[in-house]
């Protein structure tokens, strides 16, 4: 079987809102009850769900994982979810914003039922929730000039060139470029993802280094750049995947269990994973492969 990292993709990017595709979100910011839909009588998680008839979503507002604009909750996650709590039976999300640091705290105390932040897949968050299995993962790309004028197409390719590539402060990617034997005098660290864009578009950096799905959304708003092909780099031979799923309560496995089902209908199937959540620059290369589970990747 395939060896899995559990790294955290999700700790570094900021929170803000951006924008893309489509729920209706009736009243965001409503308060919501701390009953735990599952902790107490009759009927599964599932069945109290179906019975009301929504389910309760947090989100982080982070493009384009899951974000608020206009009044409507959007991203891969919120979208994702809503099509496979609609085949379960539950057709309505009502979302509440969280910052990322109360996700988890809030569905304990039961604020919510579901995380739809596209949150990575770790084991010190294995021991507090339930995790999916993997949604997608976050294959890393770089960012270059239109044109891509140095041929780069990984990190090899940078080694070899000597160019400079910058890096997000406090972020994997760092330890992904030294691993791949650049030079600490070519790897520049950056606070944000739009101060890579500009980096590379004034010519600071020859390339950005970040994953594949935030690159591919930071150049809709940076004309004169693009993103190459994904790749998937390796820290001490072991690919670095970065997956993320969603999270459920500890004693709601019914739901988690109901949920997978209806996942792994999706991502068996890349046309329709594509469809779904393609805008967001999700594609066949963020489809977790079959062999990636959420079972080994909270081993540690």
């Amino acid at each position: 079987m395939t060896e899995f990292p559990n790294l955290s993709r999700r700790g570094f990017l900021t929170r803000t809102a951006a924008v893309g595709g489509a729920l209706t979100v009736p009243g965001l910011l409503a308060a919501c009850s701390k009953t735990d839909a599952g902790a107490s009588g009759e009927g599964s998680t599932l069945d109290k769900l179906k019975k009301q008839g929504y389910v309760r979503v947090a989100y982080a507002n982070e493009a384009p994982y899951g974000y608020e604009e206009g009044g409507e909750l959007k991203g891969e996650a919120p979208t994702l979810h809503r099509e496979i709590f609609k085949a379960l039976g539950v057709d309505e999300l009502r979302p509440a914003f969280s910052e990322w640091d109360g996700l988890i705290p809030g569905l304990q105390a039961g604020k919510y039922d579901v995380i739809s932040a596209g949150m990575a897949i770790v084991p010190e968050r294995c021991e507090r929730a339930l995790f999916s299995e993997p949604e997608f993962i976050s294959p890393t790309a770089l960012m270059v000039k239109r044109g891509n004028p140095r041929k780069l197409t990984d990190l090899a390719s940078v080694k070899e060139a000597g160019v400079t590539v910058g890096v997000m402060s406090g972020a994997v990617e760092k330890n992904y470029a030294t691993a791949a034997g650049v030079s600490e005098d070519r790897i520049k660290t950056l606070q944000k993802p739009q101060d890579g864009a500009d980096a590379v578009k004034g010519g600071r950096i020859d390339a950005f280094l970040l994953t594949g799905i935030s690159l591919n959304w930071l150049a809709r708003n940076n004309p004169g750049l693009q993103v190459t092909d994904s790749f998937v780099p390796e820290l001490d031979g072991v690919a670095q995947y970065s997956p993320g799923g969603a999270v459920f309560r500890q004693g709601s496995e019914d739901l988690r269990d109901a949920f997978n089902r209806e996942l792994k209908k999706i991502t068996s199937d890349p046309a329709r994973y594509v469809q779904l959540i393609g805008e967001y620059g999700f594609g066949e290369d963020t489809i977790p492969p079959a062999d990636l589970k959420t079972a080994e990747l909270c081993k540690g």
